[in-house]
C-alpha cells in the first residue's frame, strides 16, 4: 500500500475530535509530500535539525510538531516555527522555550510530558511534580507560552491491561487539572497513542495521536 492509502485508511478510522501526528523523522521529504499530497498537514520529528530542513524545504502551510526529548541549547532553532512541542519536562525547558519564543515574537504551545510508563528511561513528570509546576510563580509570568494539554508513552509492552492501565491514569490526571486554567495554560489536548496502540489510547481518551510507521512504513 502507497503512503496516500495508509494515510486515509488511518484516518477514515479515527474519530472527529482526534488530531493525527505523522510522525516523519528519517524520511526522506518525498514521503512526506506524498503525506501532504494526500491532505496531510502535521508532522512531528525528533531532531531539530531535521524538521528545521523539511521546514525550510516544504510547504508553510504544516504544522511540525516536536515530539522528542528536547535539549534546552537547541530550543533556539526551531522557535520560528515549530507548532507544538510535546514533551516539555522541566521548568527550566520551558523558561527556555518562553525565552526564545519572545525573541520570535510567538507563543508556542507546549504539552507537559506525564510519566506513566513503568520503565525508568522515559521522561516525564510525575503528579506532584506536575501540581508544583502548573501551581508555580514563574510559570504564571511566561508569557510566550501556552500549555495546551499533556502528553505520555506508555511502556512498551504487549500487555494490552498495562498499557490501558497507564492511559487510564494519564486521562485521570488530565480530568483533576483541567479545571486549573490560567492565561497560559488551557488543558485541551491529551496525547498519547502510537502505531502499536493507537486504537486503545482514542478509547480511553486520547485526542491526539502519532502514528509513524503505520503510514510510512517500518525504518
Amino acid at each position: 500500500m502507497s503512503i496516500k492509502q495508509n494515510l486515509l485508511q488511518i484516518k477514515s478510522s479515527l474519530p472527529e475530535q482526534v488530531t493525527l501526528v505523522a510522525v516523519s523523522k528519517t524520511k526522506p521529504i518525498s514521503d512526506l509530500m506524498e503525506a501532504y499530497e494526500a491532505g496531510q498537514r502535521i508532522f512531528g520529528e525528533n531532531k531539530i535539525q531535521e524538521m528545521t530542513e523539511k521546514w525550510e524545504a516544504m510547504p508553510k502551510d504544516i504544522q511540525w510538531h516536536m515530539i522528542g526529548h528536547v535539549q534546552t541549547n537547541k530550543v533556539k532553532f526551531m522557535a520560528p516555527f515549530v507548532s507544538l512541542i510535546h514533551g516539555v519536562d522541566s521548568l527550566k525547558l520551558l523558561e527556555e522555550i518562553n525565552k526564545q519564543a519572545l525573541k520570535n515574537n510567538r507563543v508556542i504551545d507546549c504539552l507537559l510530558q506525564i510519566h506513566i510508563a513503568e520503565e525508568e528511561t522515559k521522561f516525564g513528570l510525575d503528579k506532584e511534580e506536575l501540581l508544583t509546576l502548573l501551581d508555580s510563580k514563574s510559570l504564571s509570568e511566561m508569557k510566550n507560552i501556552r500549555i495546551v494539554g499533556l502528553m505520555g508513552m506508555a511502556t512498551f509492552t504487549d500487555d494490552q491491561n498495562q498499557i490501558k492501565k497507564e492511559f487510564t491514569y494519564l486521562k485521570s490526571i488530565f480530568d483533576k487539572m483541567k479545571s486549573l486554567q490560567t492565561e497560559n495554560h488551557e488543558l485541551k489536548t491529551i496525547s498519547m497513542g502510537m502505531s502499536g496502540d493507537y486504537q486503545l489510547a482514542i478509547e480511553c481518551g486520547s485526542t491526539m495521536v502519532r502514528i509513524g510507521s503505520s503510514i510510512f512504513g517500518g525504518r
